[in-house]
């Protein structure tokens, strides 16, 4: 697949380039993360080879939400444009042109991932920094999010929408998951004007340089939504470090989730009901996609390690907003 993938790629890259004599070396998937269908990609346009990131959409699949790559690649351009730390867009097409499918081609940042920069810096810088990015998004004017003429996505259709997850993730882990979602539809917050939200913003989503951000990646399920939910994302990162032993992607840095309000400027009475959607939304999502690994459509055994926190999560979101707590 990959020959292919390379033949197709040189083809587009010399035609959309204008650059003839461009030869695509190499093609390898990346095997950090799990978002699928992501490559290194190294290039030599007669200036030596550069190193380029392509992301393609899963073979077949309907191009829509996480799979539209070029929706993802459009924001990303938009948000590089406006001097935000995000990757450069050389090329992206809606076209299927290789191997049959759309693609998004990004220059790869030089940046280190949370593994080695949440050992070899202070946590709080880092925490610092990723919030200083986050309120950078979202104070971005929607007309240069590249997603302008999306409408926002509300509190209520947000809840709806991890509840389609949560409803197909193994059962005897969500016995509560209803009682949790009661809660949360009981108790939604008043909105703040709407933003542009990455949806999925933790440490395991940027690459530093020391302890400052220097790329925030996966823009899958961007949206115009309510900007203290990325807040809450990255609130379960330093909120999932008492699940010792389970496998925590988005890094484990240990930041109090009280430092990261006072350091977005956000209220912690707020932020209780936004800390409880995180805990439900992701453990939807890591249900869900245990259900893909056990039916062997997804498979990644690292989300075996997590059913004591998707337990744990909806319990803990309970918890937080359980009347009198």
């Amino acid at each position: 697949m990959t020959n292919q993938i390379q033949s197709d790629l040189e083809a587009q890259c010399r035609v959309r380039l204008g650059r003839p004599q461009l030869r695509v070396i190499s093609v390898d998937p990346i095997p950090e993360g799990h978002s699928g269908f992501t490559y290194f990609v190294s290039i030599d346009d007669g200036d030596g080879p550069r190193r380029f990131v392509l992301r393609l959409p899963p073979p077949g699949a309907r191009i829509a939400g996480p799979a539209d790559v070029v929706r993802q690649g459009r924001i990303m351009a938009a948000l590089h444009a406006a001097g935000l730390p995000v990757p450069a867009i050389p090329v992206l097409t809606s076209d299927a042109v290789v191997d049959g499918r759309p693609f998004v081609l990004m220059e790869a940042v030089a940046g280190e991932r949370i593994e080695k920069a949440g050992v070899e810096h202070q946590p709080l810088d880092i925490a610092r920094s990723a919030v200083d990015v986050l309120k950078r998004i979202h104070a971005l004017p929607l007309d240069q999010t590249g997603i302008r003429d999306e409408a926002p996505v509300g509190l209520n259709a947000e809840m709806l929408r991890w509840l389609w997850l949560m409803d197909r993730a193994p059962e005897e882990l969500t016995l509560r998951a209803g009682e949790l979602g009661g809660l949360l539809s009981a108790r939604v917050p008043e909105e703040r004007p709407p933003t542009l939200v990455h949806g999925d913003f933790h440490y395991g989503n940027m690459l530093f340089r020391g302890h400052e951000v220097v790329a925030v990646l996966d823009w899958e399920i961007a949206q115009v939504g309510q900007p203290l939910l990325d807040l809450g994302c990255l609130c379960i990162v330093s909120h999932r470090r008492r699940y010792e032993g389970a496998p925590n992607p988005g890094g484990s840095i240990d930041v109090p989730i009280e430092a990261l309000y006072e350091l977005y400027g956000a209220d912690t009475d707020e932020m209780l009901w936004y800390l409880a959607m995180s805990l439900y939304k992701y453990a939807a999502i890591f249900g869900y996609n245990l259900m893909l690994h056990r039916r062997g459509k997804r498979p990644d055994p690292m989300y075996e390690g997590l059913t004591d926190t998707i337990t744990g999560m909806i319990d803990e979101g309970i918890a937080l907003l359980e009347p009198g707590t």
